[in-house]
């Protein structure tokens, strides 16, 4: 079994495809924008989506909750974590070596947390 996609919520689409669409326009992703309450961004065999909640209630990020991506190697983690806030993200730990990973955290506009790891 392996993940096929992920969703975060956001308050406000517009700058959520704003911010996603900087971080990852060296990557070659595919948007699409099935309706005005989703965007994904299609890899070779993921999805990323933000999403207005479907119930219309406040979209909240989860304590504890993470999603991660995998770069490959430690200089595309540094690349998207400088990226990420220079596009507004905020630091949840800067670049490093942690455990056999080289990782590094941010928060994106909704406060969704992201892993970037090699």
């Amino acid at each position: 079994m392996k993940m096929n996609y992920c969703v975060v919520g956001t308050n406000n689409m517009q700058a959520a495809i704003k911010f996603y669409d900087a971080l990852f326009e060296d990557l070659g992703l595919e948007k699409m924008i099935p309706s005005e309450r989703m965007t994904y961004w299609l890899g070779e065999d993921f999805a990323f989506s933000v999403a207005i909640p479907f119930d219309e209630k406040p979209a909240t990020n989860g304590n504890g909750t993470m999603v991660g991506f995998s770069m490959g190697v430690p200089e595309k983690v540094i690349k998207l974590y400088k990226k990420a806030l220079e596009l507004g993200g905020i630091c949840e730990g800067e670049p490093n070596q942690r455990g056999p990973r080289f990782s590094a955290y941010v928060r994106d506009l909704d406060k969704n947390k992201i892993c970037f790891s090699d």
